[in-house]
């Protein structure tokens, strides 16, 4: 039997058609003595470690058995109830990731609440809108910041009660206004064993669990509907291709043993699904870093087996593996040596005695030093929420630890396809899952300029259990996502170009929308030119444009700490300032050399004729990119609205 059928094939405890909240209370009897959580001492200044979970000391980490959160999240669940939650009431959870968030996830969806997600980053007048448009009857808040925010703008809302996770000075004799610690402690005097079990049996497969919005690239977010049974059946589904099945041998798996690190926004599907839900019903244990400028350190003492993250994650954590390699020529020689090897013998299907040897010396000098940074114990990576360069991608295999691409969306719960750990295929976002159908509509585009490519190019149609039922209160958006087919059957339009191959993998375009059509007719995929450039040692971030245009633009950031480095054994000074950085000459020759070298790539009518540098970084504080680090496209625009300009002046 191939991997394929027995996946399609293969049932356990773990797969199932519960709700959430029975999912994980299963998943805490069978698991009950193995550890859950992980947490990490100095970050916060949390309220629950009062009376329920000891201080731990700063930079270390603690875990906690599933018994242990199994008792959490009971209570919690009971002293939510005990302040007004009611089945189908909207509650918002606005925090970072952490322990916490995760308890009171599943407590609020045992309670019966519809769990609505705002991004940590919010400002306030995102944090009314996110708590305003699903009428949302109260809010768990991280610190006295976010309940701030939230404060500022109660006017609008028609919140009853807020709760904070961390101790917060001041709002003692505000009466709807607790601490998780006193929630917990209310839920633990009234907590009734028959009670808190009926609450969980009343939620249904088709009940609605949890409004999350989409990120905002396109404009107004939008409250995708999610229901008990879409999140369910990605957690089957994925597990039926990560699961321990008899056939795996030696294969990684998702399993008890799993330990993961969680730093993505459990705000954002991605997470939820791949870092939390399958990982909670397969027993695995969740430490959460501090933040994602910890993760070096976080990897260290946590040492998991799997992580989840985001194309831009993988490319800052290489970045940082190649600076540390450059503080001398001879070691940054090694490393590039290392990594063509590395390359090299991941692509080659019979390696010989030679490149055998190469591939132990570059593992010795390089590549374990690497994983060891990463905690030592790296089965596989998984990447999501983003085009991930197939050339950084094939880098971290050789370096021994595989990055699994996969593909989602907010509206599919969220994993639609991702590859095999048997059979990872690099460049692709693997095949479909068990249990979701996927075609292609070939009429959406302009099919010449892949007239090329085996197989069939279009925009992705999905069709299954994790496909939401709509958009909240937005029924026309609802009705323009979807479309009939010639049998009536409802498909969910993803707005994703995709390459499906003749072995069933799927590789990814671009967005629809963010196709660029020139003047001249041609379409152009930004995505795969961007990709280009995730391995660049000069270049930091690249957006190409050019819709409507002769030519592609791009407007680049470089990599200032490598390109003083450079122009330091060159004997040439760079100036401080960011804005006379990409003035000067080395700089603009540098990485105009890099643009050149990166051309050759692609034809002729999608290499960048002309670039312009501009000194600030795309990031989620100064909005240019997402809480998932995906660019929001709009805004890049329109804040280089000169430069861009500038770049067709020239023509």
């Amino acid at each position: 039997m191939n991997w394929q059928d027995a996946e399609r094939d293969y049932e356990d405890e773990v797969i199932g058609r519960t709700n959430l909240a029975r999912m994980f209370e299963e998943a805490a009897e069978r698991y009950a003595d193995r550890p859950a959580q992980l947490y990490k001492g100095g970050v916060y200044h949390r309220s629950l470690t009062e009376t329920v979970l000891p201080e731990v000391p700063d930079e270390e980490y603690r875990a906690i058995s599933y018994a242990d959160m199994q008792s959490i999240v009971r209570h919690l669940t009971a002293g939510f109830r005990d302040i007004g939650v009611e089945p189908a009431d909207r509650v918002g959870l606005f925090a970072n990731t952490r322990m916490e968030w995760a308890q009171c996830d599943f407590a609020l969806l045992a309670a019966g609440a519809v769990v609505t997600t705002v991004y940590s980053g919010s400002s306030k007048s995102q944090v009314q809108y996110l708590l305003d448009d699903p009428d949302a009857d109260g809010v768990v808040v991280e610190n006295a910041d976010m309940m701030n925010r939230v404060l500022e703008v109660e006017d609008e809302l028609d919140l009853e009660f807020i709760v904070v996770m961390d101790w917060i000075e001041g709002f003692h004799d505000r009466e709807d206004i607790y601490t998780l610690n006193e929630v917990h402690d209310r839920g633990a005097e009234v907590f009734d064993e028959d009670a808190y079990q009926n609450w969980v049996d009343e939620r249904e497969w088709d009940d609605l669990a949890s409004l999350i919005y989409t990120s905002g690239t396109t404009g107004q977010p939008k409250g995708v509907q999610l229901t008990h049974g879409n999140f369910r059946a990605n957690v089957n589904q994925i597990r039926k291709r990560y699961g321990p099945r008899p056939d795996k041998g030696d294969t990684p798996v998702i399993d008890e043993n799993t330990r993961s690190v969680s730093y993505l926004p459990l705000a954002h599907v991605f997470e939820r699904t791949a870092g939390h839900f399958i990982m909670f019903a397969s027993g695995a244990a969740v430490g959460y870093a501090e933040s994602p400028d910890t993760l070096q350190a976080d990897f260290e003492l946590v040492q998991p087996t799997a992580a989840t993250s985001v194309p831009r994650v993988y490319e800052k954590i290489y970045d940082a593996i190649r600076e540390q390699a450059a503080e001398s020529d001879m070691r940054l020689k090694i490393f590039e040596w290392a990594t063509d090897v590395g390359k090299e013998y991941h692509t080659t299907e019979n390696p010989g005695v030679g490149l055998r040897a190469k591939a132990a010396v570059a593992d010795k000098l390089v590549f374990k030093k690497v994983r060891d940074a990463l905690g030592g114990n790296i089965d596989y990576l998984l990447s999501g929420g983003g085009s991930l360069s197939a050339e950084l991608c094939a880098l971290y295999h050789g370096m021994g630890l595989p990055i699994l691409e996969g593909y989602g969306l907010t509206e599919t719960s969220p994993v639609v396809s991702v590859n095999p750990p048997e059979e990872p295929k690099i460049g692709t976002i693997g095949p479909a899952l068990p249990g979701v159908e996927v075609t292609v509509d070939e009429s959406a585009i302009d099919q010449e300029p892949f007239a090329d490519d085996p197989g069939i190019v279009g925009e992705l149609l999905v069709k299954g259990e994790t496909v939401t039922q709509g958009y909240w209160e937005k029924p026309g958006e609802t009705q323009r996502a979807f479309t009939e087919d010639e049998n009536g059957d409802r498909w969910f339009r993803t707005g994703d170009i995709v390459h499906q191959r003749d072995d069933g993998y799927l590789e990814f375009r671009e967005r629809s929308k963010q196709l660029l059509v020139l003047s001249t007719g041609k379409n152009v995929a930004p995505a795969p030119i961007e990709d280009a450039f995730a391995s660049s040692q000069v270049v930091e971030q690249c957006m190409v444009v050019g819709d409507g245009e002769k030519f592609i633009g791009a407007i680049i950031v470089p990599n200032a700490e490598r390109l003083r480095a450079l122009a330091a054994d060159e004997g040439i000074d760079l100036p401080e300032n960011p804005g006379a950085l990409c003035a000067h000459e080395f700089v603009r020759e540098t990485i105009e050399a890099e643009v050149d070298r990166l051309n050759e790539n692609f034809e002729k009518y999608e290499r960048i004729k002309q670039f312009r540098l501009v000194p600030e970084e795309f990031t989620e504080e100064n909005d240019m990119l997402t809480p998932t680090m995906k660019k929001k496209r709009r805004n890049i625009q329109q804040r280089y609205a000169d430069e861009i300009s500038a770049l067709y002046a020239e023509d």
